[in-house]
């Protein structure tokens, strides 16, 4: 703990210095002009999109202390985020989602797609956690977006725009932050931004440098009772590099470099139960867990270390403009997890003795992805009732996927003669070239290749009423390899291939009722694209759980037709946005476990669909009062019923069952107040608050069947028989978080002191369960109450 209190010392006196001297800070005041964004490619204002869009500014974004896109999402109206670890939450958008997907399932595409400006960086489990330092805005695009931003954008589409390299300004900031988390420990970050014109007019610089440390908050029950503190801590750092250069007034050239690595030394997981830890043993003490601790016999560990180069190239020819971006991605993904318990049970099932289930056992899932990407754009650009827009895309994709189980000394317990182990030479036997003492090993290479054209176009058909279609062509290959070995596998050694094709079209129309008032109907296409299901662990399953799930191979592509209507209204004081939509799914991609057998299956539900409500607004009713809303209202459920051979529902997808992970009501209200006060020129003070609620929800549809909570584990361990009954709700419960700032400011510097989760909450947001809850049952936590100070400059 010594060297992260000095660490945080640091940043203190940094930031006391940065209040020594003036300089510019942003200001944190809404200010008057109107918010532009890009959603259809062109810059617009937000009030002038013809759908759905979220637009969360630089200044919002500080005002409300997010400092990633779960914090984002609770303010925007549609968006949840389920939190499944650093780097590994699932996101989505107006309720269209398949539930928890997990590390294991790498041939699961996303449902929302993530961009960085116009490249996409979204990977399928691992949505990447940028930093939000010097980010223009957030845009969120709800409803498919297949049209304009492709695979992945069934649900919607989230956009990071940063700030562009400026080519006249000299500029910078600096910010710098300490925080205390209750119970747990400190946390900070320092951040800076520069820009400089290097021949100004022609070539510029903007770099952006961060570095945060996480404060822990999740407390380890180790063998032995000892406790390890704060082992979710962990940290994050990075630089962005752009140039600006214009050799002409019509040629913009953007080359970009982005590298980042987060390095977190846990999970954010409190347990309920533990093979090794739970009330029911006798021959080991007896445990009963409390909020935010865990069980570990081995530490636990996230890295993700990422690498991106772009090159956006822009040229004017006077009536048309020309877009080319280009991607190159390198991530290497480390999810190092303790999976005692995981391999323990097994080891219980198989008969061994305690020595072999008390083995410590590493689960190292590692992802290697290698991204390259083309979009080509053409656009209309001059005066006139129809403007349009044409384009091209092409990715490449390969992504190396990678399981191993080292758990050292197991092989002598396997090689061991009945009844201890199984026989001589069976390790070896089974181990299909992997390394020993690994009861489980996978390789996933995965080679994935798209190309797309596109194209939209909108006609002023009269004054008032805009008319606009698109369509985009698909065609999408797969090929994946799958081998295995350990005692756990099946000694696989198979190829499969997928591919997919298709047409997915947009129309909406516009009509702007008074020059404050616009409304919008829309219908539009998305799209997900199918995949693979990995062979099951059979020798980890029941012949009843090989039965019901061994006959699900491939799963198809989810599509989805989006029906909205919308009104936006712009006023002097304030901007109200509102949509009602129904989205009809088809082949929705949902996950289930495969029951005893450490499998995870994707199905394919016929017909789903979710509709709801979204309103947003903004409102100064006097000077210096800011305030607003966002929320929403989503009915999510299932249309069609999935059946065993023997006509038994699976999984709890039912007809009229809700989907997963999805919240009925979410919604989130900020007030703030800024008054000038006599400190300095042009100094203002202000306090602020926000509260945001999350409703009830389910992390799996299996969650939400009668008994769903009453988990045996059938594994007679440490005095335990093993047909205890461990009782859990897995209705996620809703929650409320309550957030303070106040501060003071100007132009030249401002400090905010803040207290985030006043209340302490304690959510559960994600349901953790390990071999279908026989070894491990665990809930997903937000962080505690969190107290301190930010100080930021501009120059």
């Amino acid at each position: 703990m010594a060297r992260r209190r000095s660490w945080a010392y640091a940043v203190s006196a940094i930031a006391i210095a940065m209040l020594a001297t003036p300089v510019s800070a942003q200001d944190a005041t809404v200010d008057d002009e109107e918010i532009i964004v890009t959603a259809t490619h062109r810059a617009q204002s937000i009030q002038d999109v013809p759908f759905s869009v979220n637009a969360q500014t630089e200044e919002a974004i500080q005002r409300s202390g997010a400092t990633n896109l779960e914090d984002l999402s609770r303010n925007v109206a549609g968006l949840s985020v389920q939190n499944l670890g650093p780097g590994q939450s699932q996101v989505s958008l107006r309720g269209v989602s398949a539930g928890q997907i997990v590390r294991d399932q790498p041939g699961v595409k996303e449902q929302v797609g993530v961009y960085l400006d116009d490249s996409v960086i979204s990977l399928s489990l691992f949505t990447p956690d940028l930093d939000l330092y010097d980010l223009n805005r957030v845009e969120t695009l709800r409803g498919p977006q297949g049209t304009l931003f492709g695979s992945g954008n069934v649900g919607g589409t989230i956009r990071y725009i940063t700030n562009q390299p400026d080519l006249d300004v000299f500029e910078g900031s600096i910010e710098g932050q300490v925080n205390m988390i209750e119970d747990g420990g400190e946390g900070g970050h320092l951040r800076g931004m520069i820009n400089v014109p290097l021949v100004p007019g022609v070539l510029s610089m903007r770099a952006v440098g961060y570095h945060t440390e996480y404060g822990g908050f999740i407390d380890a029950l180790r063998e032995g009772g000892g406790v390890t503190e704060d082992v979710n801590d962990g940290q994050r750092s990075g630089i962005r590099l752009a140039f600006g250069i214009q050799p002409t007034p019509n040629l913009s050239i953007t080359p970009r470099f982005l590298y980042q690595h987060t390095e977190v030394n846990g999970f954010n997981r409190q347990e309920r139960f533990n093979l090794f830890a739970n009330p029911f043993t006798t021959t080991r003490p007896p445990v009963t867990f409390e909020e935010r601790q865990q069980f570990l016999m081995l530490d636990e560990e996230f890295s993700d270390e990422m690498f991106m180069a772009d090159l956006n190239v822009t040229y004017d020819f006077g009536n048309t403009r020309l877009t080319s971006v280009t991607s190159y991605i390198n991530r290497s993904i480390l999810a190092s997890r303790d999976a005692s318990a995981l391999t323990g049970s097994v080891s219980v099932d198989l008969g061994f003795p305690d020595a072999a289930v008390l083995l410590p056992s590493n689960l190292r899932d590692t992802t290697d992805v290698e991204q390259f990407s083309q979009e080509v754009r053409l656009a209309s650009d001059y005066e006139s009732r129809l403007q349009w827009l044409v384009g091209a895309f092409y990715s490449n994709v390969d992504r190396f996927y990678r399981q191993r189980l080292p758990t050292p000394g197991y092989d002598g317990f396997v090689d061991a003669p009945a009844p201890g182990g199984i026989g001589p030479g069976t390790s070896a036997a089974v181990a299909n070239g992997f390394p020993a003492d690994s009861p489980y090993n996978s390789d996933l290479p995965y080679e994935i290749r798209q190309w797309a054209l596109f194209g939209e176009a909108n006609y002023q058909a009269t004054d008032r009423l805009t008319l606009t279609v698109g369509a985009r062509y698909y065609q999408f290959d797969e090929q994946r390899s799958f081998i295995s070995g350990g005692l756990f596998a099946n000694g696989d050694n198979r190829r499969d291939e997928t591919s997919s094709n298709g047409i997915t079209p947009r129309f909406i129309a516009s009509y702007e009722v008074t020059p404050q008032i616009a409304l919008n109907v829309q219908a539009s296409q998305g799209f997900r694209l199918g995949g693979v299901n990995d062979p099951l662990n059979l020798p980890l399953c029941t012949p009843a759980d090989e039965a019901i799930f061994g006959g699900f191979q491939d799963y198809d592509d989810e599509t989805s037709w989006n029906y909205e209507a919308g009104v936006k209204v712009t006023r002097s004081r304030y901007t109200f946005n509102a949509a009602v939509y129904h989205n009809e799914i088809s082949d929705l991609q949902v996950t289930l476990d495969a029951g005893s057998c450490s499998s995870r299956i994707v199905f394919n539900v016929p017909e789903a669909h979710t509709s709801g409500l979204e309103v947003e607004f903004g409102w100064e009713p006097i000077d210096g009062l800011q305030l607003t809303f966002a929320g929403g209202w989503a009915e999510a459920e299932f249309d069609s019923t999935v059946v065993d051979g023997g006509g038994n529902v699976i999984g709890g997808i039912e007809k009229g069952n809700r989907l997963a992970s999805v919240p009925d009501w979410q919604a989130a209200a900020t007030a703030a107040y800024y008054w000038p006060i006599n400190f300095g020129e042009g100094m203002e003070a202000f306090v602020a608050g926000s509260v945001q609620h999350v409703g009830n929800r389910f992390t799996q549809p299996s969650d939400q069947l009668p008994g769903a909570g009453n988990f045996v584990s059938g594994l007679p361990f440490g005095g335990a028989l093993g047909t205890e009954v461990t009782s859990l709700d897995l209705e996620l419960e809703p929650y409320t978080l309550v957030n303070l700032n106040a501060g003071i400011q100007n132009d030249e510097w401002g400090v905010t002191l803040f207290v985030n989760n006043v209340t302490d909450e304690n959510a559960n947001l994600a349901f953790d369960r390990e071999r279908g809850g026989r070894a491990r049952l665990a809930f997903h936590t937000n962080q505690p109450r969190t107290v301190g100070i930010t100080v930021r400059r501009n120059f």
